[in-house]
């Protein structure tokens, strides 16, 4: 997920929250003592299907609380720590290529600054070799911005090229930095 989808999952679930405690307090401090959340009907219904209505709800609460836990461990989830060690790739012919992760962070910042309009790229590797996470924020130029896309997509196909592994998981930022006055 992108960091804009984060931004707005996290604000569906504050609003959701929020309802939720405005709908309690009215009910609580609105002048009604005896004001119920639930209907007579809908309690009657509950109290019948006693053993099935206690089991779904159990369900549904740890349901919740598994979206919870993995919606709270992708928020904290960083790409901060860099691909350690050495990717490794066996060719066609006998041997092996092996390169530093760093080297080819390096190599694809340098790319993606070469194009028009990128003042500044970062790049970080995670994951497992063969196939790592790629992570790149990219500064980009107000006025430059046409053609950024396309230049992004080159060097990520060039980067695959070169390192004979292709991205399992490709998260790309761009920032625009303000004009200069």
């Amino acid at each position: 997920m992108t960091n804009a989808a984060h931004r707005l999952l996290w604000t569906i679930v504050a609003l959701l929250l929020l309802a939720a405690g405005a709908v309690t307090l009215a009910l609580t401090y609105g002048g009604k003592p005896d004001a119920t959340v639930l209907s007579p009907a809908l309690l009657d219904r509950w109290r019948q299907a006693a053993p099935w209505s206690i089991l779904a709800a159990a369900v549904a609460g740890v349901l919740l609380a598994l979206a919870g836990q993995r919606l709270l461990a992708r928020e904290l989830r960083q790409p901060g720590t860099a691909l350690r060690g050495i990717l490794s790739h066996p060719g066609r012919r006998p041997g092996r290529t092996r390169l530093p992760a760093d080297v080819l962070a390096h190599a694809l910042e340098r790319d993606l600054t070469g194009g028009p309009g990128v003042r500044r790229a970062r790049v970080v590797l995670t994951g497992a070799p063969p196939h790592p996470d790629v992570w790149i924020s990219v500064d980009l130029a107000a006025d430059t911005c046409g053609g950024a896309r396309e230049h992004v997509d080159a060097a990520v196909r060039r980067f695959a090229v070169t390192a004979g592994c292709q991205p399992a998981h490709l998260d790309v930022t761009a920032r625009i930095q303000p004009g200069r006055p």
